[in-house]
C-alpha cells in the first residue's frame, strides 16, 4: 500500500508520547485553545460511552438521522482498515486531503509538546467536525469517559452509555463499579443520559454520578423496553410502543443496542420512519461480518467465512449467542488472535459452546500482540482442539484442506479484524 500524505503524519504523531494511553485532559486543553477552541464550535453532540456496542449504537442512531434527513458527523476509534474512517463528515469519509491538511495544522500547533496520538487526532478530528456544517455530531468515546480525549465536550444534546462490563482494567480500575464510574464521567450537568442493560453494580455508579450532576435518566428497564417478538423487535418508551424489522446487525446483543439508539432518537423527537431506518440501514464492519469475496473467501472454498472484532469475556458470549442464531453448519472453527491486554480465557469460554477447534495466529505489526502460542494453550485451557497457524491465510487453508464444509470465524481482536479486511480487499 503507498503511504500517503497523512500516513506520514500520524506516524510522527506516534513518537510525540510515550505512552499509548495515558488518561489525562491536561494536555487537551492548551492545544485545543491555541487552535481557537474548535471544540467549542461543533454541532449538537450525542456523545457514546460504555464497553460493548458504542459503536453499533452509533451505527444505527446514524442511520436514524440520515433518514431523516439531517447531515451527521461521527467520530469513531480505532479504524479497521485505515484512519480515514474514524472521521465521518456529514455523511461522508474524511477526503485524503482534509485530512492530511487538518493533521498538519494540529501537529505544527503542538510542535515537539508530548500528546498521545489519541488526543492529537481527536483534536484534529475536532477541527475538522468545527469547519465542516452538519445537524449532529456522535462522538463515540476511545477508553473510559472520565479522562478519555472526548470528554473536553461541555455540554453535548445528550449522552449514552451502552452496557458496561469487565476491560481495561489497569487503566479503568479492577471492579465494575470503578468502570461504570469512569464511564460515567461523560455525564454533564442537566444532560439527559440514556443507559443500555447493565449489571446492578454498574447502574449504582452511573446512578449515582446522574444524581450529583442532576443529569436525567433514561434508562433500560425503567423508561423503555425492548425485546425481540416472533422474528421482530418490540420496543416501548413513555411514547408508545413500536413494531420494527430486526436489526440489521447480527446478534440478541444487537436487540439491546437497538433499544438504547431507539430510546436516543426518540428521545430526540424522532419518528417512527427514523427509527426503522436505524434498524434497516445501519452498517458496521467487523461485528459478525459475512466476508463474501475476496481471496480468503476464495480459499475458503465451500466454508462460509465470517469477521468479528469482540475481545473481551462479554462480546465472546454475545458472539456465542449470536452464532447459534445462525442456520446450522456442519462444523465451526475459529481462527483467533488477541492482544496481550486482554483476558483470553474469559473470551474464548463461552465460544467453547459453539465451537470445537480454534486455529490461533499472532497479530501482524502490533507489539502488544498475544503470541500465537499462548492462544492456543489458553484455547486448550478451555476445552478447544487448538492449533498454531502463520496467519490468517494459512489458517482458512488448512481448514478448507480438512473440512468440506466449515464455517469459519476470525476473532479476537479489532486489530486483527482491520487486518483482515485491508488483506482481503
Amino acid at each position: 500500500m503507498n503511504r500517503t500524505a497523512s500516513d506520514v503524519i500520524l506516524e510522527r504523531m506516534m513518537s510525540l508520547h510515550p505512552k499509548i494511553i495515558d488518561l489525562t485532559l491536561d494536555r487537551m486543553r492548551p492545544l485545543l485553545e491555541r487552535l481557537g477552541h474548535p471544540e467549542r464550535a461543533l454541532p449538537p453532540v450525542i456523545h457514546i460511552a460504555g464497553t460493548n456496542g458504542k459503536g453499533s449504537t452509533q451505527a444505527m442512531i446514524r442511520a436514524g438521522l440520515e433518514a431523516a434527513g439531517k447531515r451527521v458527523h461521527a467520530y469513531t476509534s480505532p479504524h479497521l482498515a485505515r484512519f480515514h474512517e474514524r472521521i465521518r463528515l456529514a455523511g461522508d469519509l474524511i477526503s485524503e486531503d482534509d485530512l492530511a491538511a487538518t493533521l498538519d495544522e494540529v501537529a505544527q500547533a503542538n510542535g515537539d509538546t508530548p500528546i498521545t496520538y489519541f488526543e492529537i487526532t481527536t483534536i484534529a478530528a475536532f477541527l475538522a467536525f468545527s469547519r465542516h456544517p452538519a445537524d449532529w455530531l456522535l462522538l463515540e468515546v476511545g477508553l473510559g469517559g472520565r479522562f478519555d480525549a472526548t470528554n473536553v465536550v461541555e455540554t453535548p444534546a445528550l449522552t449514552i452509555i451502552t452496557p458496561v462490563s469487565i476491560d481495561h482494567q489497569q487503566y479503568l480500575g479492577e471492579t465494575l463499579a470503578e468502570i461504570a464510574g469512569e464511564k460515567a464521567g461523560i455525564l454533564k450537568r442537566g444532560v439527559p443520559c440514556v443507559t443500555g442493560p447493565q449489571p446492578e453494580e454498574a447502574m449504582e455508579a452511573i446512578e449515582a454520578q446522574a444524581a450529583r450532576l442532576g443529569a436525567p435518566l433514561v434508562a433500560h428497564g425503567q423508561h423503555w423496553h425492548v425485546r425481540e417478538e416472533r422474528g421482530r423487535l418490540v420496543f416501548q418508551d413513555e411514547t408508545g410502543l413500536l413494531d420494527l424489522p430486526l436489526p440489521n446487525l447480527i446478534g440478541a446483543h444487537q436487540v439491546d443496542n437497538a433499544g438504547a439508539a431507539l430510546a436516543a432518537l426518540r428521545h430526540l423527537g424522532f419518528g417512527e420512519d427514523s427509527c426503522e431506518a436505524a434498524m434497516t440501514g445501519a452498517q458496521w464492519p467487523a461485528r459478525l461480518q459475512r466476508l463474501r469475496r475476496g481471496p480468503l473467501v476464495e480459499a475458503a472454498g465451500n466454508g462460509e467465512l465470517w469477521l468479528d472484532g469482540g475481545h473481551n469475556a462479554a462480546a465472546g458470549k454475545a458472539l456465542a449467542e449470536a452464532l447459534t442464531r445462525l442456520p446450522p453448519r456442519p462444523s465451526t472453527h475459529l481462527i483467533c488472535g488477541m492482544l496481550r491486554t486482554k483476558d483470553i480465557s474469559g473470551y474464548l469460554r463461552p465460544l467453547r459452546a459453539v465451537a470445537e477447534r480454534l486455529h490461533a495466529v499472532s497479530i501482524p505489526g502490533e507489539n502488544a500482540t498475544l503470541p500465537a502460542e499462548e492462544t492456543r494453550a489458553a484455547a486448550e485451557s478451555v476445552g478447544f482442539d487448538a492449533r498454531v497457524a502463520a496467519d490468517v491465510g494459512a489458517a482458512v487453508a488448512q481448514i478448507a484442506r480438512t473440512d468440506p464444509n466449515p464455517r469459519i470465524l476470525i476473532c479476537g481482536s479489532l486489530y486483527l479484524a482491520g487486518r483482515v479486511l485491508r488483506e482481503n480487499g
